[in-house]
């Protein structure tokens, strides 16, 4: 670059020929030559696939609380698309820091009641948090299904966003849910959905090149370098995996398949 820098400064004739040569250099560095791709794909876990596939195996009979009463098991699966998606994001709201087993029982409750936009909207804030209780932090989440619902109804026509950036602006809705939000009601991955779970076995496995102090962090760490048609297998194969296996406290590493090649399990 140099020596082509030298010529078009010393010989009138080149600088045409020297400036096409520059153009093609920076069409190549902004492609591929900037470098973030090749270092994205240079750095990925030591094991993970066989990690992921031994996970796959301890999966298989799908009878954690997630495959039983998880949010993609809470809406009424006969109801209008709308409605359906809306039910979606209502449970997801109601997980919050929430078994799955209460959440489930919740949208039950309310489902009876005809779960709907306009059904919410018109239920008073005391009837609400009666059929919610006992799901965590009942008093908040009352109030912000209320905003949320307002929302939808004003602005998007009773449907729910199509997008995470408008998802997450919603009240009560945070990145995980936003990109569960996508994942069930809309059928589209946007992101890793990344909960305690996730955030947590991430870290036991060292699925993350540093350790990471909050789920944004690991999601951001994992998109890095985990395959996209993964992004959506993920979050229900690590929180199953999580709920029955590798515990927040005393997990099982005896049971686990990994115990071999977990970079946590002799230390736990």
């Amino acid at each position: 670059a140099s020596r082509a820098g030298s010529q078009t400064q010393g010989t009138p004739g080149i600088p045409r020929q020297s400036r096409r040569r520059k153009s093609l250099a920076i069409a190549y560095e902004s492609g591929q030559g900037d470098g973030a791709e090749p270092r994205r794909a240079r750095w990925e876990p030591r094991d993970w696939r066989e990690q992921l596939e031994r996970i796959r195996e301890m999966r298989r009979s799908r009878d954690a609380p997630v495959d039983e009463m998880g949010v993609q098991k809470c809406y009424d699966s006969s109801a209008p698309p709308q409605v359906r998606r809306y039910q979606v994001l209502l449970a997801l709201m109601l997980s919050s820091q929430t078994k799955d087993q209460v959440t489930s029982a919740a949208m039950l409750r309310l489902r009876r009641r005809s779960l709907t936009v306009d059904s919410v909207l018109q239920m008073d804030d005391e009837t609400l948090g009666q059929i919610i209780y006992p799901v965590g932090f009942w008093r908040n989440k009352v109030k912000y299904i209320k905003q949320t619902t307002a929302i939808l109804k004003q602005k998007y026509g009773g449907d729910i966003p199509s997008t995470v950036e408008e998802l997450v602006q919603l009240p009560g809705v945070g990145p995980k849910m936003a990109h569960l939000a996508m994942h069930i009601a809309w059928d589209s991955v946007a992101g890793i959905a990344v909960d305690t779970h996730v955030h947590r076995i991430s870290n036991r496995l060292q699925w993350v090149k540093k350790e990471t102090k909050y789920p944004e962090e690991t999601r951001v760490a994992l998109e890095e370098w985990l395959p996209r048609d993964l992004w959506k297998e993920i979050n229900w194969l690590l929180v199953g995996f999580g709920q029955q296996t590798c515990l927040p406290v005393n997990p099982r590493c005896s049971q686990c398949l990994n115990q071999d090649i977990c970079p946590a399990a002799k230390r736990l």
